[in-house]
C-alpha cells in the first residue's frame, strides 16, 4: 500500500526535512539541556523547554499534558519512549524516587514491573524506530502500534502494527485463531492499513534469565511479516489477463 500523503506539498515537505534528521537535532537539544524524565506510573514525564516542545511535536515523542506553567511544557512518554530515548539515543536520564537517577537494570526491571509483556513491545518498538518510522499507540485500531513514514499531519500512518511472540507469558495472545485473523484484517482494511506483524524471537535458548536484563534484547530478533486479505475477484482478474497475454503470445 503506497503512503497516502496529505495535501500535494506534503510529500515535499517530508523529502526536505527526513525526520532523522528532526530526531537528531531533539537528541542534541535533550543532551545539551542534561534532561530528566520522571516515573510516574506507566510512563514517564518530561519538562520541555520553548525549541525542545516544537522537536518533541516534530519527531512526535510523547504526548503534551496541559498545566498552568507557562515557561515549561511537560510531556508524557510511554516506557518504550522513555526506554529508547534513554539506552538507545542516550539523551535523557530517568528519574525515580528521591530524584534518584535509575540505570538501565533498575529501569528494565520497573518496566517489565509494570508490563509483563513490555521486552517484546519494546523490540518492536526500538525496530521500527531505529528505522525512522514514526512509531505511536495502536490501540484505536486494537493493535499494539501503528507506523507513519513521517509525521502525522504529513501523512497518513501505513502499518497496523502487533508484536507477536511464542514465549508463554507475554500477553499476547492475539492472531492465534483465524477469527483473530479475520477480524483484525478486516479492520485494518476499513482503515487503510496494512496488518504487520513483528514476531519476535529469542535467539538464546540456554539464557533462561535473558528476559531479566536490559542487555536481552540482544538476544531477540525480529521477523516481519505482511498480511493481507486474499482476494478472490481480483486474483480471477489477474489470472483473466495471464491468459489472455499468453494466447497472443502463442499467436
Amino acid at each position: 500500500m503506497a503512503a497516502r500523503w496529505k495535501g500535494k506539498a506534503a510529500e515535499a515537505k517530508a523529502l526536505a526535512e527526513p525526520m532523522s534528521t528532526v530526531v537528531s537535532r531533539l537528541q542534541s537539544s535533550l543532551i545539551e539541556s542534561n534532561s530528566q524524565g520522571i516515573l510516574s506510573g506507566s510512563s514517564v514525564l518530561l519538562a520541555a523547554h520553548e525549541e525542545q516542545t516544537e522537536l518533541f511535536n516534530h519527531a512526535c515523542f510523547g504526548r503534551p499534558v496541559i498545566t498552568t506553567e507557562k515557561n515549561k511544557q511537560w510531556f508524557q512518554l510511554c516506557l518504550e519512549e522513555a526506554f529508547y530515548l534513554c539506552t538507545v539515543m542516550k539523551c535523557i536520564k530517568i528519574v525515580g524516587q528521591n530524584n534518584y537517577v535509575k540505570n538501565e537494570e533498575e529501569l528494565w526491571d520497573y518496566m517489565t514491573s509494570k508490563r509483563v509483556n513490555f521486552p517484546i513491545l519494546y523490540k518492536a518498538y526500538s525496530h521500527l524506530r531505529t528505522k525512522n518510522w514514526v512509531v505511536r499507540a495502536g490501540s484505536q485500531y486494537g493493535v499494539d502500534f501503528v507506523a507513519y513514514r513521517h509525521h502525522p499531519a504529513l501523512v497518513h500512518s501505513e502499518y497496523a502494527v502487533i508484536a507477536s511472540s511464542d514465549e508463554d507469558g507475554n500477553g499476547n495472545r492475539r492472531l492465534k485463531v483465524w477469527s483473530d485473523f479475520h477480524c483484525t484484517l478486516r479492520l485494518c482494511g476499513s482503515v487503510a492499513k496494512t496488518l504487520l506483524v513483528l514476531h519476535i524471537s529469542r535467539n538464546c535458548n540456554d539464557c533462561d534469565d535473558a528476559s531479566s536484563s536490559p542487555w536481552s534484547i540482544n538476544y531477540y530478533s525480529v521477523e516481519e511479516r505482511i498480511v493481507a486479505r486474499w482476494n478472490p475477484e481480483q486474483s480471477r482478474v489477474n489470472c483473466a489477463v495471464a491468459e489472455k497475454e499468453s494466447c497472443k503470445s502463442s499467436a
